[in-house]
């Protein structure tokens, strides 16, 4: 019998995790490309439009995506607050950005900040997210949200993007919203 050692067998054959999918998984995989045309295989592995039971009723949970919006109102100190929630549903066809800002807070990392500044900035995500004519108006959701959490170093930026399930994003939004940034 061959020897294992960090993930690598030893003694000859493949190394581990690069082996064949089994038949069930490729028809998975199949159903999935059929049903999403034109989307990669991330989708293979999320469980997207599963209903759950939720009392009698099934529900259907989506996938989103959400970012905290960030101040910092120093970039080379690194110190920052959290002021609002950016949230994307595909499946839903949803994108909202909520915001709110502490001037206290801000002011005890800097005090000489410009908070009225900053709350422009902030009201501008949501802006981006609403459906008043512009440039952004003609963008897909998806193009506006990747755009809205592109790297930046600036005052005003979002945090990296994390995913989950959800039956109704609003309620997502709003417990996101208290969990991240409401003290």
């Amino acid at each position: 019998m061959a020897r294992r050692r960090a993930g690598v067998r030893l003694g000859g054959g493949r190394a581990r995790g690069l082996h064949r999918p089994s038949a069930a998984a490729r028809a998975r995989a199949a159903r999935v490309a059929e049903a999403r045309p034109g989307e990669g295989p991330r989708h293979v592995r999320a469980r997207v439009g599963r209903p759950v039971l939720a009392g009698r009723q099934p529900v259907t949970r989506d996938v989103y995506e959400y970012a905290v919006i960030r101040v910092m109102p120093k970039v080379e100190r690194g110190e920052l607050i959290n002021a609002g929630v950016l949230l994307y549903c595909q499946p839903r066809d949803y994108l909202c950005a909520r915001v709110q800002l502490d001037p206290a807070r801000l002011r005890a990392l800097d005090p000489g900040a410009d908070v009225d500044g900053v709350r422009n900035a902030l009201s501008a995500y949501e802006l981006a997210c609403g459906d008043r004519p512009g440039p952004l108006a003609a963008e897909p959701l998806g193009g506006r949200f990747r755009w809205l959490t592109a790297p930046r170093s600036t005052i005003v930026q979002t945090g990296p993007v994390h995913a989950g399930l959800t039956a109704d994003p609003d309620t997502e939004l709003a417990r996101l919203f208290d969990k991240l940034v409401r003290l």
